[in-house]
């Protein structure tokens, strides 16, 4: 099938969202069906953690330069703290930087992601985010949104964002906010929110929020990881500490999905967008959109079958 509308089948029996194994308890299970996420505690080191966050600092100071990956920053505060991790707020897909990519492989992330993928587990898109310090200008508020919105790969059951915490994450420094349940609904239209210039690159948000949905503020530990569903209308707050508020998360998906067309569905014109970004950073007359995800996307777990 090719069109975007196409829902997962639901699996017999009363769990849809998750997969038989004996990994998650039934509670566990259940919670994830009727909410689209679930929080492991203290599910990875804080060795692993610290390792992380040292090959984050060698990539903002040039120490490293993995291909492909893109590193956004706040360029306004270059000229204040020059090459640092004070000004990068964003390395997306490090899946060529060996150290970061480790994340992706980490047996005990991939036990849990197994529940929702099956075997064969690709990683599709990965990010480490550090949150910048941002009480005035709110430049790194992230809007509510869905991840489904930048995928062009079905079924969305067989996709989950897995999102460690690398410090302590709470209201004060901008934790994820999701709005639970909301992974039963289909995806909906995004663009760019209405924010006098405090939009960033590609952060699309949902066009029509509801305000009253109630929303629970995500607050985790170190090493706190929390598993999602790509439906699931989630967003974070700013950043209001002197400090910076980091994470990483892999979006993996199982290798049986498949890629839809995305022209005439509400996520074409993300299409445009991001072909034409890719067009100019490396000089490419003709990308298709399933060409960027097939370079991003890597086999870490069973076989490589359809992604």
């Amino acid at each position: 099938p090719t069109s975007a509308q196409v829902s997962a089948v639901p699996q017999p029996g009363r769990f849809r969202y998750t997969l038989d194994n004996d990994v998650l308890t039934t509670e566990q299970r259940q919670f994830y069906e009727d909410n689209g996420y679930l929080l492991i505690k203290k599910l990875v080191s804080d060795e692993d953690i610290e390792r992380f966050r040292k090959e984050f600092v060698r990539i903002c100071k040039k120490e490293v330069n993995p291909p492909g990956a893109m590193i956004m920053k706040n360029e306004a505060l270059r000229s204040q703290y020059g090459q640092s991790e004070n000004v990068v707020n964003k390395v997306q897909d490090f899946q060529e930087d060996e150290e970061l990519f480790r994340y992706c492989t980490l047996p005990e992330v991939l036990k849990y992601v197994e529940c929702f993928t099956g075997p064969n587990i690709m990683a599709m898109h990965t990010m480490l985010i550090n949150k910048l310090p941002d009480s005035d200008k709110q430049t790194f508020l992230h809007p509510m949104h869905q991840d489904l919105h930048y995928f062009p790969f079905r079924p969305a059951s067989r996709i989950v964002c897995s999102w460690t915490a690398m410090e302590r994450a709470d209201q004060d420094n901008g934790c994820l906010v999701v709005q639970p349940g909301t992974h039963k609904e289909p995806l909906k239209p995004h663009s760019y929110p209405q924010w006098e210039g405090k939009t960033n690159k590609l952060f699309h948000g949902l066009l029509d929020e509801d305000e009253k949905s109630p929303r629970v503020h995500l607050v985790m530990e170190k090493g706190d990881t929390v598993f999602f569903h790509p439906l699931l209308i989630h967003g974070s707050g700013i950043n209001k500490t002197s400090g910076f508020r980091k994470s990483i998360s892999c979006h993996f998906a199982s290798s049986e999905c498949y890629y839809i067309d995305v022209k005439n569905t509400s996520q074409e014109h993300l299409e445009k967008e991001l072909v034409e970004m890719v067009r100019k950073k490396y000089n490419m007359t003709s990308v298709e959109l399933r060409d960027i995800w097939n370079f991003r996307a890597r086999l870490v777990q069973g076989e490589r079958i359809n992604l």
